[in-house]
């Protein structure tokens, strides 16, 4: 399991990879020599990743979000504050993993509406 220092990394590299990425697709779409057939395809590729990284942080805050009412649960149960202690943390990893599944989630849906435009102009191309 990757240490909390290079998730963070991990998550910066992702949103600036995905950052770039849109901005570059913005920029091709106001270029009418560009070969929208070829970009389709590849968009279509670069989705399917973008959907696979959107679903393991699904997969994550969940887990962390289970994690945590876990630990509600069996403080209130137990009464032992290290339960509570162990729901805080897992609070604080909660929050940046929610915040990137939403930044991950407006992604792939700015991806769906960019790529419909690609198609159209893919389409008219023919």
């Amino acid at each position: 399991m990757l240490s909390r220092t290079a998730a963070m990394t991990e998550e910066l590299y992702m949103r600036k990879y995905f950052t770039e990425y849109i901005k570059s697709l913005t920029a091709l779409l106001k270029d009418d020599g560009a070969d929208f057939t070829r970009l389709k395809s590849e968009m279509l590729v670069k989705i399917g990743f973008m959907q696979h990284e959107r679903l393991i942080h699904l997969m994550v805050t969940i887990l962390f979000a289970v994690l945590m009412f876990m630990c509600v649960g069996i403080f209130f149960i137990s009464e032992v504050t290290a339960f509570l202690l162990c729901a805080l943390l897992m609070l604080v990893l909660l929050v940046p993993y929610i915040a990137h599944y939403f930044f991950l989630e407006n992604g792939v849906q700015r991806l769906y509406k960019i790529y419909d435009e690609v198609s159209l102009k893919a389409d008219g191309q023919k």
